[in-house]
């Protein structure tokens, strides 16, 4: 899972990670191989089948003129799956796997609700049997009463199929409910990363700390940390560690450089200077 506020950069490697976007710096490697030193066709037949992709939005990401079977339908075409009668038979899988009824087939996704239209989506992403799904912020644009089931759709996916997933999200409790594990990005740079029950229940980072703050918790009563000022610019980002800005341990040993990586238990690792010392709450041991 990946989790940071608006504006860390989160949808910006979700398209490089889906092979949306070129990386500026770094490589992305699919089996081996440099994603960016393939050609352009085998990045659409070879990495294009094997990753598939959630949108934040379904009411932007489907087809509006396109019913559900032919949106279902074109990544088996387009990738030539199967004989015709095989492409139906999928379509019709597809949509029992995301537990739509069959008449939705004929229906266009203005006739749907949100709730519907990002199943739909997410029965897209799965048309091809993906070993990878990137999810960037599926329920964000969803009503509250249908977020849950969504959530609950995709765990279950995920455990059915045996499917790998990145879950992105600026909810730290969400990433954790559906992650083994949880990345904490703040302006392009991973300040925290290990097993999602330590990240979630004893933060290291200050700005891990912060999220988690901004979240309510039925175990235990967390006093909100409140972040002053905007995020810094990714083009022109503050020297040393870049949540230095905001935070409230800075002083003059974070402007210097960015902290290298702390390694703790269980690969839990952090990026900070004045980090917080662990202690286990109800968070990690609920």
């Amino acid at each position: 899972g990946l989790v940071g506020e608006s504006g860390c950069g989160k949808s910006t490697l979700a398209r490089v990670l889906t092979g949306l976007q070129k990386p500026t710096e770094g490589t992305v490697t699919f089996h081996g191989r440099d994603l960016w030193e393939m050609t352009g066709t085998q990045r659409r037949q070879d990495f294009g089948s094997a990753v598939g992709v959630v949108f934040q939005d379904p009411s932007t990401a489907l087809n509006p003129r396109l019913t559900v079977e032919q949106i279902l339908r074109d990544p088996l075409d387009v990738h030539r799956r199967g004989t015709r009668e095989a492409r139906t038979a999928r379509v019709a899988e597809l949509l029992d796997l995301v537990g739509l009824p069959g008449h939705t087939l004929a229906a266009l996704p203005g006739q749907l609700s949100g709730g519907q239209r990002q199943r739909v989506a997410i029965a897209r992403a799965l048309a091809l049997e993906p070993e990878l799904i990137v999810a960037d912020e599926p329920t964000s644009a969803l009503d509250v009463s249908v977020r849950a089931q969504v959530l609950n759709l995709l765990v279950d996916l995920r455990e059915r199929l045996g499917l790998g997933m990145v879950f992105i999200s600026h909810d730290i409790q969400t990433v954790r409910y559906l992650a083994d594990r949880i990345a904490v990005l703040y302006l392009g740079r991973i300040v925290e990363e290990g097993r999602a029950a330590d990240v979630a229940g004893a933060p290291s980072h200050p700005y891990t700390e912060a999220l988690l703050s901004a979240t309510p918790s039925l175990l235990e009563t967390t006093e909100r940390i409140v972040l002053t000022g905007p995020v810094p610019s990714a083009t022109n980002p503050p020297s040393g560690c870049p949540f230095r800005t905001r935070c409230w341990k800075a002083d003059d040993a974070c402007a210097t450089v960015f902290p290298a990586r702390t390694e703790g238990p269980d690969g839990h690792g952090h990026h900070c200077v004045h980090p917080q010392i662990p202690v286990p709450s109800a968070r990690s041991t609920a």
